[in-house]
């Protein structure tokens, strides 16, 4: 297969991004980013909505290090659709550095998760964002929460404000740890007490089952860096749910219209969403870890 053109209009990942002035606690965890092949070893599915830039393995552990972090939590980008082989070699290739949210189909065999599984894969992703897949019945996603517990896996579910009142009922029968991602996309416009954000509040404290990453400010801003307007979303979660929130660059950041981030930037973000080190330590080490290796 030749290689894949990406999309005229797609902005491609920061190339030079600073060296963060925030110096990360050692044993910190990216726990949201992404492999994009590249094409054509690693193609992109034929149903996809978009088409990436080249955005592979090395590249992805070349910042990690440069950054300062010492793991990451490679999320199957959607243009992979459930071809899972890009995140499993990224995830061999780290060994124990990486763990992968795959996403799979629902006949997906037993032998199928365990090969994954010992490929280092601990969670499957559920996307309901519209524009970014097609849409797929709840009771599927619950058959694959079903199949995963057997490995111990949690799940991470993708989708927008205006769509959580639809899916609380489903959120609540799925088995096992849910993670949000993104702060389950608030609309920064409507500021901290809008209805839409406190429903999400009360999610998080009526199921404690439930976490969130609280990532991707330059997705929720309306005002643009250095997202000033985003900062007390992530602060009101972070200090109501301290052990059920984590934190991830979303490299090479997929789909962005607006703006590419700098992902050093990006890192010096962290203390403005808490000040506290030991708040900060359970965000980037002990969170993830409890959650994607500790006894997996």
């Amino acid at each position: 297969m030749n290689e894949q053109t990406m999309d005229p209009d797609w902005l491609e990942f920061h190339p030079d991004p600073k060296k963060p002035d925030f110096r990360l606690p050692k044993g910190s965890v990216d726990s949201h980013c992404h492999v994009f092949g590249p094409s054509p070893e690693f193609p992109y599915a034929p149903e996809r909505k978009y088409t990436p830039c080249n955005a592979g393995k090395d590249k992805l552990f070349h910042l990690r290090d440069f950054l300062g972090f010492s793991r990451n939590v490679i999320v199957q980008a959607t243009c992979h659709g459930t071809d899972n082989r890009a995140l499993v070699d990224a995830c061999l290739t780290a060994g124990e550095n990486a763990r992968g949210v795959a996403s799979v189909k629902p006949d997906i065999s037993r032998s199928e998760l365990s090969e994954m599984h010992q490929a280092g894969v601990r969670a499957v992703r559920f996307n309901f964002v519209k524009r970014l897949v097609d849409v797929t019945p709840p009771e599927v996603f619950l058959k694959i929460g079903e199949k995963i517990q057997e490995f111990g896996w949690s799940t991470v579910v993708y989708f927008e404000a205006s769509d959580l009142m639809d899916l609380k009922s489903f959120l609540k029968q799925l088995p096992g740890i849910i993670v949000v991602d993104h702060l389950g996309r608030p609309d920064v416009g409507k500021g901290i007490n809008a209805p839409e954000f406190h429903s999400f509040i009360d999610l998080m404290s009526e199921n404690k089952n439930i976490w969130t990453k609280v990532t991707c400010p330059e997705r929720l801003t309306i005002n643009g860096p250095p997202y000033d307007d985003v900062i007390p979303f992530y602060r009101t979660i972070v200090e109501q749910f301290e052990d059920r929130v984590l934190w991830g660059t979303d490299w090479p950041h997929p789909n962005m219209k607006s703006h590419m981030p700098d992902d050093g930037a990006l890192v010096d973000y962290i203390p403005r969403i808490t000040e506290d080190p030991e708040r900060q330590k359970k965000l980037l080490i002990t969170n993830p870890m409890r959650l994607y290796w500790e006894g997996n």
